[in-house]
């Protein structure tokens, strides 16, 4: 099954995501999205006006879902978890280039029934709990 490209952007201003601006276009409205669903208002005209703008912050798709089913982005925070056992496995830690490629995660570490990212050993599954943005004290706990 193939990866959908998408990309959502964080707004430094009103902090605030909008979703999907992969499909802007002429700012018409219906393909920029909140979180909620309901549509988005910007100014930008195309995908590449918000690409080169420092008002936002643009994080790609990373191809790989939670335990719950959400999508994952770049610049989320996700915790190791055994969801069977609703237990807690390793630290959270933030997603970036370099921890997955192509809607897989870049094991680091491997043994016969765990792997590791971000020197975290942890099963397959994992919890979306937060985002840089809204929820850096979420990485902050584990220093």
């Amino acid at each position: 099954m193939a990866t959908m490209i998408k990309f959502r952007a964080w707004g430094n201003e009103n902090e605030i995501y909008l979703y999907n601006v992969q499909c802007a276009y002429d700012t018409l409205s219906g393909f920029v999205k909140y979180d909620d669903g309901e549509y988005a208002e910007y100014d930008e005209s195309c995908f590449g006006d918000f690409l080169d703008n420092e008002r936002y912050n643009i994080e790609q798709f990373t191809g790989l879902k939670d335990v719950n089913g959400k999508d994952i982005y770049e610049g989320d925070i996700v915790q190791p978890v055994s969801s069977h056992m609703n237990l807690k496995r390793g630290k959270p830690f933030k997603v970036k280039k370099g921890n997955y490629v192509y809607g897989k995660w870049i094991a680091k570490f491997i043994s016969n029934k765990k792997f590791g990212v971000d020197g975290c050993y942890f099963s397959d599954e994992m919890q979306l709990i937060g985002n840089v943005h809204e929820n850096p004290e979420l990485l902050e706990a584990d220093k």
